[in-house]
C-alpha cells in the first residue's frame, strides 16, 4: 500500500511540474516572439541576441523586459555593440513597449516611422549611434514619451517644433549632431518640472526666443552653437535652474543687473560678448559650485562673498577689465569700481 502511495505521489509531482513547465513555456506572447525573431533577423542575427532561441520563452531572453502580469514585452535595451544596420522597422510590432534603447550600438540610417505604433513608449534612448536625416516630427505622436535621447549622432536639418506637443516630456537630448536653424519658440510650451534641454555642439543660429523665459528648465545646455542676442530671461529668481551652459556662442547683453535663483549650481558663459559687470547676486548663491565668465567683455571688481574667490583665475580671465580676487587687485577706477 505504501509503495502505491509513493508511486501516486511521484506521478502527481511529475504532473505538477509538467503543468508548470508548460504554463511557463507559454508565458511569452506569440506576437511578441514573432516580432523579436524578425528584429533578430533584420539585425543579421547578432551575437548579442544569441539567447533568442525560438524554442524557449522570449520572456527569458536577454535585452528584453517582460511584464509580470500581462506577459507582454515592455522593454528592449541593447548597448555597446556594432550592428552597422538600420533600426528594424519590425520594432514597431512590439506594441506594448514602454522603454526602447539602442545605445551605442552603431545603428545607421533614419529612425523608422513604424516607431509611431509604440503608443505606450515613454523612454527612447538612441544616443551614440550613426543615425542620419532629420529629427523626425512624427515623434510628437508618441504622447507618453517622457525622455528622448538622440545625442551623438549625425542628425541634420532643423529641430521640429512639434516636439513641444509631448505633454509628458521631461528630457530632450539633441546635442552633438549637425542640427541647423533656430530653437523653436514652441519650446516655451514644455511644462514638466525639472526639464532637461541639451542642444550643444550643433550649428544652431539666431536668438533664443524670449518666450522660452516662460518655461522652467532645470538643466539647459546650448553651448558651442552660433546663437546670439540676450539670454538673461532664462535666469531669474523665480526659476528652478540648476545647470546652465551658454558657452561658445555670440550672446551679447548687459550682465550687470541679472538675478539668479538660489538653486543655481553651475553657470558657464565663457566665449561670448557679454558686457557690464558681475552681478552682486552671484556672491549670495550658496549652491554655486562652478562659474565661468572668461573670454567676454566684462569690467569692474569681482564681488566679494560666497564662493567667488574660490574659483580659479581661468573662470574670469580674458575680459575687458575684471579685477579683484582671484584676479589681480583693482587699480584706480575700473568699470565704476574703486579699490
Amino acid at each position: 500500500m505504501a509503495t502505491i502511495c509513493r508511486h501516486c505521489l511521484i506521478l502527481l509531482l511529475i504532473l505538477f511540474f509538467s503543468f508548470n513547465s508548460l504554463t511557463f513555456s507559454k508565458r511569452c506572447h506569440p506576437n511578441d516572439k514573432k516580432a523579436l525573431l524578425q528584429i533578430k533577423k533584420d539585425l543579421n542575427n547578432p551575437y548579442d541576441l544569441i539567447s533568442w532561441d525560438p524554442t524557449t520563452d522570449c520572456c527569458t531572453w536577454s535585452t528584453v523586459d517582460c511584464d509580470d502580469k500581462t506577459n507582454r514585452i515592455t522593454g528592449f535595451h541593447t548597448s555597446a555593440s556594432n550592428f552597422g544596420l538600420p533600426i528594424p522597422a519590425s520594432i514597431g510590432d512590439l506594441k506594448y513597449l514602454e522603454n526602447l534603447a539602442f545605445h551605442k550600438v552603431n545603428v545607421t540610417g533614419q529612425i523608422p516611422e513604424s516607431i509611431t505604433k509604440l503608443t505606450n513608449l515613454n523612454f527612447l534612448d538612441l544616443r551614440w549611434n550613426s543615425l542620419t536625416g532629420p529629427v523626425p516630427s512624427f515623434l510628437s505622436k508618441l504622447k507618453k514619451l517622457t525622455y528622448i535621447g538622440l545625442s551623438f549622432n549625425n542628425f541634420s536639418g532643423s529641430i521640429p517644433a512639434s516636439l513641444s506637443q509631448l505633454p509628458n516630456l521631461g528630457g530632450l537630448l539633441l546635442d552633438r549632431n549637425k542640427l541647423t536653424g533656430s530653437i523653436p519658440e514652441s519650446f516655451a510650451d514644455f511644462r514638466q518640472q525639472d526639464f532637461y534641454l541639451y542642444l550643444s555642439h550643433n550649428q544652431l543660429t539666431g536668438n533664443i526666443p524670449a518666450r522660452l523665459g516662460h518655461a522652467n528648465f532645470t538643466f539647459i545646455d546650448v553651448s558651442r552653437n552660433r546663437l546670439e542676442g540676450d539670454i538673461s530671461f532664462l535666469l531669474g529668481k523665480n526659476k528652478s535652474l540648476n545647470t546652465a551652459d551658454f558657452s561658445r556662442n555670440m550672446f551679447q547683453f548687459d550682465f550687470s543687473e541679472v538675478e539668479f535663483s538660489e538653486s543655481l549650481g553651475n553657470l558657464d558663459l565663457n566665449h561670448n560678448r557679454i558686457t557690464g559687470r558681475l552681478p552682486e547676486g552671484l556672491a549670495e548663491l550658496g549652491n554655486l559650485i562652478s562659474l565661468n565668465v572668461s573670454y567676454n567683455r566684462l569690467c569692474g571688481k569681482i564681488p566679494v562673498g560666497g564662493r567667488l574667490q574660490d574659483f580659479e583665475t581661468t573662470s574670469y580671465f580674458h575680459n575687458r577689465c575684471l579685477c579683484g580676487a582671484p584676479l589681480p587687485k583693482c587699480q584706480g577706477l575700473v568699470g565704476g569700481w574703486r579699490d
